[in-house]
């Protein structure tokens, strides 16, 4: 997706970034359909199939309905940081806007993620470099609180996995000091301005808009909230168990699921990554668990979590002119 100005007219059209998204999105997901069928005929296509056959499936609303309060949770994050930005746009808007964002957590480095900055300048003019805080702050304190879950049971199921999560929180504390620590930050922004004053006054903007995401009330109420939005997706993944007739504890779920989060951070969605630690990880720490089960486990929380979410987006993203069309009335 080209990527907007931060002032004025964006480089490419309106069409041309939607465009671009729903192109990006039609062959990622060919290529993960074909990516889970390599998988399991690898695994196992005949058993899988029987796993799937035999799920109750009435335990998948639950799963459904949990994932919404996921979805539900971090939208509300997100409203609230750009409230703390003093950005403010209908909440009805605001929600359009967010549930086209998670079609693009399956674009390359999750770059396609910009969409939600993007679109509230288009509704209220106010620049990326504004906005972009408030997107950074949302997925940190994601991935702060999946690491949180993901550390309460790595000594218990899987202590090689320490240095992993180690890394992780080395590079997000490393992140945060900087932003804490406003001469080093301002710093480390006076190194940049001596290569280009543009970038570095877009730096600054930024940095002193994410000091307000992250004071210590708003850093307390987002990590909460992201806590109980995860966490929601892990009691889905113990659920998604039940249905197979397979017995996981809940915290065992809960680490497994978490886990498996970070480990796929690098890709965008997870794809590959996590979908392999769902498999992989299961059959290592779950007595008794067949490579079938193990793998419709994965296929059915990843339709629940990843793919749910990438269908409301995409069904979004074809309703975005009305959506940009009424946020620019309302916000006007």
């Amino acid at each position: 997706m080209e990527e907007p100005n931060d002032q004025g007219t964006p480089n490419a059209t309106k069409p041309d970034v939607m465009a671009r998204s729903r192109r990006w999105i039609a062959i990622t997901v060919a290529l993960s359909v074909l990516g889970w069928l390599v998988y399991a005929l690898f695994r196992g296509f005949s058993e899988t199939a029987d796993e799937l056959y035999s799920f109750r499936w009435g335990l998948y609303i639950p799963v459904l309905l949990l994932t919404l309060l996921n979805y539900s949770l971090r939208c509300f994050k997100w409203h609230y940081l750009l409230g703390r930005l003093g950005i403010h746009i209908p909440l009805k808007t605001n929600i359009g806007i967010f549930i086209t964002g998670l079609a693009m957590v399956i674009s390359p480095a999750k770059a396609g993620e910009v969409v939600k900055p993007y679109l509230v300048r288009v509704i209220t003019g106010e620049p990326m470099s504004k906005t972009i805080p408030a997107l950074v702050t949302e997925r940190a304190t994601d991935a702060i609180a999946v690491l949180i879950l993901a550390t309460i049971g790595i000594s218990s199921y899987h202590a090689e996995g320490i240095r992993m999560i180690l890394f992780a929180s080395s590079l997000i504390a490393a992140a945060l000091l900087i932003i804490a620590v406003k001469p080093l930050a301002m710093a480390c922004i006076g190194l940049v301005r001596h290569l280009s004053n543009t970038v570095a006054d877009r730096l600054e903007t930024a940095y002193l808009a994410t000091r307000s995401c992250v004071a210590p009330v708003p850093f307390f109420v987002t990590i909460s909230v992201s806590l109980v939005a995860w966490w929601a997706e892990c009691v889905g993944y113990w659920l998604v168990f039940k249905g197979l007739n397979v017995e996981v504890s809940l915290s065992l779920s809960t680490f497994l699921y978490s886990f498996a989060t970070v480990f796929g951070a690098p890709m965008p969605g997870g794809l590959g990554m996590a979908d392999a630690a769902l498999v992989e990880g299961p059959l290592q720490l779950v007595d008794g668990l067949t490579s079938g089960q193990a793998l419709a486990a994965s296929m059915l929380i990843r339709l629940a979590t990843l793919w749910f979410g990438v269908i409301l987006g995409a069904i979004a993203l074809l309703r975005i002119d009305a959506l940009l069309a009424s946020g620019q009335q309302k916000s006007g």
